[in-house]
């Protein structure tokens, strides 16, 4: 009798062990492998409503020859001066008020940046710039304008990844480029090639959508820094350099300014690391000259391209973003270190109406808050580079101790300012004189938008509409040309 075969048991598999679930991530055009991070839920602080933003804390009045009181409200400021609001001041009165240079005038009210130049203070969204520029990073801090707070781990990761994944810029702009003289000023290119944009990104020019407006936003920040090595590399004849998504911000802007393809370019950490405090000790200032122009045009309902082109066309001029390039050229003036003393006499001389660059500031009447954290990373870079002994550069540092010991200068708060030390980091690195305010540039877009931003998401927005007090001719008849003398 046969035996019966044996049941064959089969031993149960392992369960594989369990995978971490993947990061969610949006998809990505063309193929491409992997995905930006999902846009988290929640990016920006809430703004403050009406009931919250104009607190009213009394009241002024105003007489004019004698007739009846007119009463106008008193808005209280976080920190800083308040504020009479006269709005209602031509149907009340029929009057308007005079301030050229808007010297006594809030065009707007901002939750973005506050200064008090008396006491030499500087802080965007309530954090010190000091503690930024020390403890931050630029991106960390473009975030922090934009969105009112500083970003968690995942804002921060979404955030850099979407900035970084848009620094390349149309190919079709190298020809636009082409078409300018080499020996054409940089910001005479920025102005027309950062305008330009709106040509050619029509799904970031609906200013009502607040996703085209956030995409124009990451565009300005992310290209910006592309834009402008590209005028450098082009005004000396050299070929572009795409961006580099493995390299930080900073990092990826020296690493476009300075590669080539001919051989590897390695960015030297203490340099970027000057550049990151740089970018964000210039990203915003407050209500000045290109920030206004950047509100007014905005005002009109134009593109954010549009208005970041006329932002750089007012910081173009010489009384507002060119400061540090005068800085270097007096330092070419002045020459050497044994004419320094002939220049402080002239400074001091009432009849003369000399000044030294890059010391005192309109703003700050006591020690400008940024020059502090930058004269560090500036003596960090010259031992970097090895270039204490230059000899433009003994010239800064000499004047430097002068100011800083110098009675005279002492008693009148001319300290060194942010211009002089950029300007002398700037020289250093061997950045032309004419590529300064373009760098200032690529850091006052995040502020630049920051306050479109804010502005165009006011529902309170008005077109801005100054007022003049006209001195010209009176009404006249018009006089054939036969008949005038």
């Amino acid at each position: 009798m046969a035996k019966a075969a044996k049941k064959v048991v089969k031993a149960k598999p392992k369960k594989a062990a369990a995978k971490p679930a993947a990061k969610k991530t949006a998809p990505r055009k063309g193929g491409r492998t992997g995905g930006c991070p999902m846009r988290p839920t929640s990016l920006s602080a809430p703004r403050k409503d009406n009931a919250s933003r104009f607190k009213t804390v009394g009241s002024a009045q105003l007489t004019i020859n004698g007739g009846k009181p007119v009463e106008f409200p008193i808005y209280k400021a976080v920190e800083g001066q308040d504020v009479i609001d006269i709005q209602k001041l031509y149907a009340a009165t029929g009057h308007f008020t005079f301030d050229p240079g808007f010297l006594s005038t809030a065009s707007t009210d901002s939750e973005i940046t506050f200064i008090d130049g008396d006491k030499g203070i500087l802080r965007y969204r309530g954090y010190d710039i000091a503690d930024l520029a020390d403890k931050s990073d630029f991106l960390e801090t473009a975030y922090l304008l934009l969105y009112g707070d500083l970003p968690n781990k995942e804002q921060a990761e979404w955030f850099r990844y979407r900035v970084t994944h848009h620094t390349m810029v149309h190919e079709q702009l190298q020809f636009l480029y082409r078409g300018f003289p080499r020996r054409a000023h940089p910001m005479a290119i920025m102005v027309g090639a950062v305008a330009s944009l709106s040509a050619f990104y029509h799904d970031s020019l609906d200013i009502h959508n607040a996703e085209e407006r956030e995409l124009a936003a990451l565009r300005i920040i992310a290209k910006m820094p592309t834009l402008a090595a590209m005028a450098y590399k082009y005004s000396i004849g050299q070929p572009f350099v795409y961006p580099d998504n493995k390299l930080g911000f900073a990092e990826n802007f020296l690493h476009m300014m300075f590669a080539t393809p001919a051989e590897e370019y390695k960015v030297n950490p203490i340099i970027a690391d000057a550049m990151e405090k740089i970018f964000i000790l210039h990203a915003d200032h407050e209500q000045n000259a290109s920030t206004s122009t950047v509100r007014l045009s905005g005002s009109s309902g134009a593109n954010p391209f549009a208005c970041i082109g006329a932002g750089i066309a007012t910081l173009w001029g010489p009384a507002h973003g060119g400061a540090n390039e005068a800085v270097i050229l007096q330092l070419q003036e002045i020459g050497d270190v044994k004419n320094i003393p002939h220049f402080i006499k002239r400074v001091k001389d009432k009849t003369d109406n000399f000044r030294l660059m890059g010391f005192g500031h309109r703003v700050y009447k006591n020690y400008d808050p940024r020059a502090s954290v930058l004269r560090k990373a500036c003596y960090d870079v010259l031992k970097e580079l090895g270039q204490e002994d230059e000899p433009l550069l003994k010239i800064a540092m000499e004047l430097e101790k002068i100011a800083l010991s110098d009675p005279y200068f002492i008693e009148r708060k001319l300290y060194p300012n942010v211009d002089f030390y950029s300007g002398i980091i700037y020289r250093a690195l061997g950045i032309p004189t004419n590529m300064f305010t373009v760098l200032f540039a690529v850091a006052r877009s995040a502020g630049w938008i920051a306050q479109w931003k804010e502005m165009i998401e006011d529902p309170t927005m008005k077109i801005g509409r100054p007022r003049q007090l006209f001195l010209g001719a009176k009404p006249r008849k018009f006089v054939p040309v036969t008949k005038r003398k």
